[in-house]
């Protein structure tokens, strides 16, 4: 089976080399490796390469989108957990049993939950 570098693939397809390797990342085109290590492109890839690049003009999506969507698929309670974000409404604390905070109290309530997320995230990253 004849088959191309990440660089004869590049030229051919279009995509760049850095791409190619982004592709490969999000899981949406697998290359077997040469026994040294390099990724080669036979028709199957860059068939797959090609209908990728159709699908992203027809519908007007980017890599990360399809990359996205196919993690939605394997991940089951990922798409779970969106399903439930889109359908959910906001819903204000409650002070008591059955007494709701206050508008003014709410936005302060939620302006402190998220400078907790910015300070843990900055922690995080540090």
């Amino acid at each position: 089976m004849t088959t191309l570098t990440i660089h004869e693939a590049a030229t051919t397809t279009g995509w760049s080399p850095r791409m190619l390797r982004y592709v490969e990342q999000l899981g949406l085109v697998a290359s077997p490796r040469s026994a040294a290590g390099y990724r080669l492109y036979g028709p199957a890839q860059l068939q797959r390469l090609r209908t990728l690049r159709e699908l992203l003009e027809t519908h007007g999506v980017e890599l990360g989108d399809v990359g996205f969507a196919l993690r939605l698929r394997r991940e089951p309670e990922l798409a779970t957990a969106l399903d439930e974000w889109f359908e959910a409404e906001p819903q204000r604390p409650l002070l008591g049993p059955s007494t709701e905070m206050p508008d003014g109290d709410w936005l302060a309530f939620e302006q402190d939950k998220h400078s907790q997320l910015l300070t843990s995230d900055r922690r995080d990253t540090a």
